[in-house]
């Protein structure tokens, strides 16, 4: 039971809780996007009102296509704001707080040994390193 009591009180499933509200509450905001945006401006030059009503009829049987294509254009448009918005601008955060740190080596021009930065010999092959 202290097993989970830890892990309860870490944050992970506090930080767990929120993204999966917040994601939700994006979701809708996504959904409603391309149902009354997106949809009707593509529509519009297709000619159609609304993806929703595409079907194909196979015998008795009516396949409902149309939900399938909103639902994978809400797909793509969250998967781009999340890439877009997240994942870029994070990536782009941590590589430049990565270049900030930066290594505290470099490689000898001569011998390609690694060598303090501050050195101005090589401790392998002694060559005059600027």
């Amino acid at each position: 039971m202290s097993g989970f009591k830890k892990f309860f009180t870490q944050g992970n499933v506090i930080d767990l809780a929120v993204a999966v509200v917040i994601g939700t509450a994006f979701n809708s905001i996504v959904q409603s996007f391309v149902a009354d945006l997106l949809t009707p401006l593509i529509s519009a030059f297709g000619g159609l009102p609304d993806f929703s009503s595409l079907k194909v009829t196979v015998g008795r049987s009516n396949f409902m296509y149309g939900n399938f294509v909103n639902a994978v254009v809400s797909f793509l448009m969250v998967a781009a704001v999340v890439y877009f918005l997240v994942v870029k601008p994070y990536t782009r955060l941590r590589d430049r707080a990565a270049a900030k740190i930066g290594s505290k080596t470099r490689d000898c021009p001569e011998c390609l040994s690694e060598i303090p930065k501050a050195a101005s010999r090589c401790a392998f092959c002694s060559a005059q390193v600027a």
